[in-house]
This record gives C-alpha cells, structure tokens and sequence, in this order.
C-alpha cells in the first residue's frame, strides 16, 4: 500500500511538472500590438475564468480542486480579488491587514505557506500563486475591488505603500497579471487608481497590467493613454439588449463592437472581454425572476469578442465566481454549490475556442467583416476572423453564410464546419477561390445552432480546425 501510494504520488508531481511555468514563459505584448505571448515568441491565447472570492471562500483542498478542474478545461488565467474590503480574510479567518489598513499587511515571520495551519493570508496567496503555476495558469490579481476605494479604505495616501508590497512581494513570480480597478468607474478616484498602476509599474516592470471596469465601459475610455496600462480590458457585463438602455455607448449585447472600437485606438493595445455575461447568472444581474444567461450565451460572447479581435476571453459562472456554498445565501439568485457547477456545460465548451483560434496561424488574424456579402443584426450577427491563408465565420443561429472570396491565399479552398459544443469538425468540401460562395451549416437555422464556418488555403494543408493540443 505505501509503494502504491508513492507511486501516485509520484505519478502526480511529474503531471504537475509538466505544466510548471519557468522564466520564458512570462507573458509579453506581441510586436504587433494585439496579441499577448510568452516571452519565447510562442502565441498566447487568454482563456480567463472568474474566481473572484478564491481567497476567501476557498481551504486549500478545495483551491486544488477548482484548479485541478480548470487545468483540465484548458483555463490558462484565473481572475482573483485580494482585497474585497478592509477586514478581508483567509477562509480559515485569517485578516488580510492590521485593523483593516492597507498601509499594513498582517505578516507572520517564520509562517510557513506549505504547513497547514501555519501561514497568514499572504502566505496563502503565495501558495495559491505558486499552486497555480504548477497547472500552467495564470493568476490576475485585482489588488483592490473599486467599493473598496470609493468606502475610502484604499485612497491617495495609503495606496502607494499597499502597491509597493504587492509589487515587491509577486514581481518574480512568472505567473502573475495585475488588474488594476474593480468593477468600477475609471473617472471616479482616478488619482488612486493611476497611482496603483504607476507604483505596479515602478516595482514591478516583469507583469501586464490592466484595468477591470464598470459594466459597459472599457479601460481605454480612461486609461488607454496611461503608461501602465499595457492591455485593454472591457466588461461587457450581464444586460440584454432591452437593458442596456443607460450605458455610454449602448452596445447591448454586442461584445465585439468593443473590441472594434479598442482596435481602432492609437496607441495600439491588445483588447480582451474581461467580464461578459455569466453563465447562470439572471440577465440584468439584479433580478432573480429574470431568465438566465446559459451556456450557449457565453459561447456567443467568446466567439465574438475574439473574431473581433480580442487576444482571449473571460468566462464565468454564478456560482463559480462567487464560490458560492450550499446553507449559505447567494449573490445573484445563485443556488448551485460552485463544486457542482464546475461541471456546467459552459466551461467546459471554452477550450474548444482556444484549440481552433491556434490550429492557424495566430498573430496575423485580424477581423474583417468585409468578407460577407450582407450580415444581420443581434443574433444573426455573423462575426468573421482571418489570416493570409485561412478564415473563421461564426453564425449563432446557423444563418447561411454568403461569402465573397479571393481574400485569401490559394486557388482552391478547402471548406469544414466546426461545432463550438463539442469541438469536433467536419469536411465540407472544396471551392474554387473565386466569386461568391453561400455555406449553409448543418441542421439549418434556428434560435441557437451555432457553427464556424473554416475556410483554408487547400494548398496548406492545414490539419482540422481545433486539433491544437493546449
């Protein structure tokens, strides 16, 4: 029994060591400016889940099994709250600060993080950091959630000594984003949050940084300008297209307008959907007799953002984000413990958009609606991404697709449709590169039948869309 156990022990530290990250794998912009990659010159593509109360819901059992979980998904980042308040704490009730002061981080000497029982809060987040790295992914680490600023506990003479240790503590640590912000308006304590991301940036040159905004706003409406600010991140939030009626561009559910609106900015940033709508979450967010945003709904936003432009995307579940318990109440009408909702169908669908996004030729893709003879509006919005050599056209409602060809490379283009469900392709046929060419997807148009219509140089013979191993 004891060789048994060694042995899967064993069997389980070599697992883990083949995912470790190691120094090339720290994340860079990409010398175009709308992609990320490690440092190495290697495409990386953002696969993001929100985990928002990780550090203070989650025991270290169950830390490993939400990322032991996401691993398997193919999550590379998580999206992680440090502060969400002044008396913030551990899920074993150690405080985060001293009598709730940012300026002062409860630190243990001589606590040991890889001791149960023996460790404070920063303790815990470094084994967090460091579990995370061991599973290939990344932690985005919100410093501080914007209530947090606007009650006054952050302000302008406390942040600079809170950053400073952040920035001191996680600069070398390989596996580490900052976003700056909180669900909140980058106009409303604009000073706090420049001189967040400005201190980051002084002491911790090694780590993008971002700022995670107000619903229906993006970080470049303040920010784009900033030196610290190296990527762009918008929250598309939780409305429908009925809801959304007081926002400052009034994009609905349209996710991708965004990042179009991101790609046309100067000076060029990468563009990423840091909050769209969560699965099982009531839309409009506030209302619980509302209906629920599903799976299929989070499949729709990814694939837009990202044809659009956007270098990855954010998924979230209620229950996930919240980390929510049973006997417990729930934000947001959630009544699933997160445990059993990291089996929904929504997370697991993600990694199929990764797996197809780099099957191609990755940082030569760019949006290009030019391509359709006609497209629809809202759900028969029909969103198309391409490089030199190959093109990607997603329909949610399996709208056919009328396309004009001789954009790309090659006299003959070889024809698959890819299922976002399932992550499986099937031929469909070849086309001369020429003229006008309508692709219907299988089973017709309906509601929901999604499809992504690939599009390929024959000559290049490229393997199947999404045969990429993450």
């Amino acid at each position: 029994m004891i060789r048994l156990v060694r042995a899967a022990t064993m069997l389980a530290l070599l697992t883990l060591s083949s995912f470790a990250l190691a120094a090339t794998d720290a994340i860079v912009v990409s010398p175009n400016h709308h992609y990320l990659q490690h440092r190495d010159g290697r495409p990386f593509f953002w696969q993001g889940d929100t985990a928002w109360l990780l550090l203070s819901k989650l025991d270290r059992a169950d830390t490993e099994r939400y990322l032991a979980d996401r691993q398997s998904k193919g999550f590379n980042v998580i999206q992680v709250m440090v502060l969400h308040g002044g008396a913030m704490k551990s899920a074993s009730g150690v405080p985060a600060l001293i009598e709730g002061n940012p300026a002062r981080p409860n630190l243990t000497p001589g606590s040991d993080p890889a001791k149960s029982g023996e460790y404070d809060y920063w303790d815990n987040l470094d084994w967090v950091v460091d579990q995370a790295a061991a599973r290939g992914i990344y932690v985005a680490l919100v410093p501080v959630w914007g209530g947090v600023v606007e009650a006054g506990v952050v302000n302008a003479g406390n942040v600079q000594a809170y950053a400073s240790f952040l920035a001191s503590r996680y600069k070398n640590k390989t596996n580490i984003f900052w976003l700056v912000g909180g669900d909140t308006h980058g106009d409303k304590n604009s000073e706090v949050w420049n001189q967040l991301g400005r201190t980051l940036r002084a002491g911790d040159p090694n780590h993008l940084i971002t700022f995670h905004p107000f619903g229906r706003c993006q970080s470049s409406m303040w920010f784009h300008n900033e030196s610290w600010l190296d990527f762009n991140m918008f929250q598309s939030g939780h409305r429908n297209y009925a809801q959304d009626t007081d926002s400052p561009n009034r994009y609905g559910e349209d996710n991708w307008r965004y990042v179009q609106a991101d790609w046309k900015r100067e000076p060029i940033k990468p563009v990423v959907d840091g909050e769209p709508s969560y699965e099982d979450i009531p839309q409009g967010l506030h209302d619980v007799k509302e209906k629920l945003w599903t799976a299929d709904d989070t499949r729709r936003y990814a694939y837009w953002s990202v044809f659009a432009g956007a270098f990855g995307h954010t998924f979230g579940n209620n229950a996930i984000m919240q980390f929510h318990k049973p006997g417990e109440p729930g934000a947001y009408g959630s009544q699933d413990a997160w445990y059993d909702a990291i089996n929904h169908p929504g997370s697991a669908q993600m990694q199929h958009l990764q797996k197809l996004i780099l099957s191609r030729p990755f940082f030569e893709r760019v949006g290009d609606q030019s391509v359709l003879v006609a497209n629809g509006e809202k759900y028969d919005y029909v969103a198309v991404t391409r490089g030199a050599s190959y093109l990607f056209a997603y329909t949610y409602t399996g709208k056919p697709i009328q396309m004009r060809l001789g954009v790309l490379s090659g006299n003959k283009l070889k024809a698959w449709w890819f299922d976002p469900r399932t992550g499986a392709s099937q031929p469909a046929g070849t086309v001369a590169n020429r003229g006008t060419h309508l692709f219907t997807p299988p089973a017709g148009k309906s509601a929901i039948n999604d499809w992504v219509l690939v599009l390929d140089d024959a000559a290049k013979k490229f393997a199947a869309p999404g045969s990429k191993e993450l």
